[in-house]
């Protein structure tokens, strides 16, 4: 098997598919390994490093796109890969569908095999490549949070711990998933004051044991999500419906109702955003105001920390990737439930239940 491992064009981005350590698995098993020139810089890892694997580098994406039997990527395909494309390309990355049509349309009309890493699952069930980029983005919307709320970016100039004396910032986290309950962690140890929301109430229960009432926890309700919007000064967006596009459960009469300066961090703006004022940004330009509110939603904000999100990508990446390398991937697909769980697109059709739902395929 021949796996190419281009660098990542997507605005910002600073992750790579593969590390040396993963890189030098692999070819013991057998495969031929691509990575394209400086393709793991920004995440630390040098062209050296891959030789010594035993890689090959590559000089130009179209090389690595056109003699890998299995391409593997961290983000979706920008427009500009596209025309890389073919029937017998697989493709194995982060690929979020229902928010990008047009990367649809073009891997249907190329017949690729589609493998998205986010709609791969465990034997229980769970998302285990989403997990660690759910961690640090959670992680992260506080920390990114805090700095907005600084009054130079625009922010209300609070300071989510406070001091003595003073109260600390309120912090409303609507969704306690893997995002939610690490951008729960992550405001609680800077000393805020912590509302989350959810439907399921076994995770508030969780939350509400593992904090010992400290967490405000609620149903998320119309009701109490306009109350905690109005109230807080940091706003998490961390709804997920599974390989669906985001609910917006955030209205646009709510974001008005919030304090000037105030912040909103949308995690959910990789399947289209669960604030209704909400609109993907950039690392380059990473925030707008609307309604005098502070808006954040950059979709790869994991590549914040390309390094840290790198290792925690590819070490739940690995069992996979090794899995269709040693079996090839037909077979490891058919050996593998959880693994062909994530195929969103194969010979010219949408796979994905929800997917073509959200999309409008048959």
């Amino acid at each position: 098997m021949k796996i190419g491992v281009p660098s990542e064009i997507k605005e910002g981005e600073t992750r790579v598919a593969i590390t040396p350590s993963l890189c030098r698995r692999c070819v013991r098993l057998g495969a031929t390994v691509m990575v394209q020139k400086n393709a793991g810089i920004r995440a630390g890892f040098l062209d050296a490093e891959y030789r010594k694997a035993g890689a090959k580098i590559v000089n130009t994406a179209g090389k690595v796109w056109r003699n890998a039997d299995m391409v593997v990527k961290v983000k979706e395909p920008q427009t500009s890969e596209f025309k890389y494309f073919r029937p017998d390309l697989t493709l194995f990355t982060y690929l979020h569908l229902a928010a990008c049509p047009d990367l649809a349309a073009a891997l249907v009309k190329k017949q690729v095999l589609g493998i998205a890493y986010e709609s791969v699952e465990s034997c229980d069930r769970y998302l285990p490549l989403l997990k660690p980029m759910s961690h640090i983005a959670g992680r992260l919307s506080i920390q990114t949070g805090a700095y907005l709320l600084q009054t130079q970016h625009g922010g209300s100039g609070v300071l989510l711990g406070g001091i003595p004396g003073t109260m600390p910032g309120r912090v409303a986290i609507v969704g306690a998933g893997n995002s939610g309950a690490h951008a729960c962690r992550m405001a609680m140890g800077m000393g805020a004051r912590v509302t989350i929301l959810d439907l399921d109430a076994r995770k508030l229960e969780m939350i509400d044991e593992e904090y010992r009432g400290g967490v405000v926890t609620l149903m998320a309700n119309p009701g109490n999500i306009e109350l905690a919007v109005r109230d807080c000064d940091l706003l998490i967006g961390a709804v997920l419906v599974p390989n669906a596009k985001a609910p917006t459960v955030v209205t646009a009469s709510m974001v008005r109702t919030m304090r000037p300066g105030s912040v909103i961090v949308d995690i959910a703006i990789d399947q289209g955003g669960c604030v209704a004022t909400i609109v993907a940004t950039s690392h380059r330009q990473p925030t707008y105001v609307k309604y005098g509110v502070v808006h954040y939603a950059v979709p790869n904000m994991p590549a914040l920390v390309g390094r840290t999100s790198t290792l925690g990508l590819t070490q739940a990446t690995e069992p996979y990737l090794v899995q269709m390398v040693t079996r090839g991937i037909k077979r490891a697909l058919a050996e593998h439930e959880g693994l062909a769980k994530g195929i969103n697109t194969q010979g010219g059709k949408v796979m994905n239940r929800q997917v073509a739902k959200a999309l409008g395929y048959r």
